[in-house]
Parts: structure tokens; C-alpha cells; sequence
């Protein structure tokens, strides 16, 4: 994962950053690898740093980034 050690964020944003990631994570087909769950809580964390802080917003943009995200 990347480094966020300077990101901070209020309880409340951290409560949508925890149900975006969960509802995306429920949102992926089987199987689903830790690397998707990284991708998704970077994009997530990404996000929020950049000031969105509606939960559905947070889960819409971190699955779309993870659909355009190159595969290996």
C-alpha cells in the first residue's frame, strides 16, 4: 500500500471511507484478492484525501478505478 502517513482524517470521514470500502469490497464478483481489496482502499483513501467525502461516492470512484487499473 501506498504511504497516507500524513493523510488525517475526522471521525465521520473515516466511518464513510470504512463503509465505501466494505460495500465495494461485498460489490466484487468472487474471488476477491487482497490485492483488489489494496486497490480499492487506496483509491478510497485517495479520494477522501481530495475532499469527497460521500461514502457512495468513495465506493462508485474506487471501483471504477479499479476496472481501468491495468492487470499484470
Amino acid at each position: 500500500m501506498k504511504n497516507f502517513a500524513d493523510a488525517s482524517f475526522e471521525p465521520e470521514i473515516i466511518e464513510a471511507m470504512t463503509v465505501a470500502l466494505d460495500q465495494a469490497i461485498e460489490s466484487l464478483p468472487e474471488p476477491v484478492t487482497s490485492s483488489h481489496i489494496n486497490q480499492l482502499a487506496e483509491a478510497i483513501l485517495r479520494t477522501a484525501k481530495s475532499g469527497v467525502r460521500d461514502a457512495a461516492t468513495l465506493e462508485r470512484l474506487a471501483l471504477l478505478e479499479l476496472q481501468i487499473t491495468p492487470r499484470d
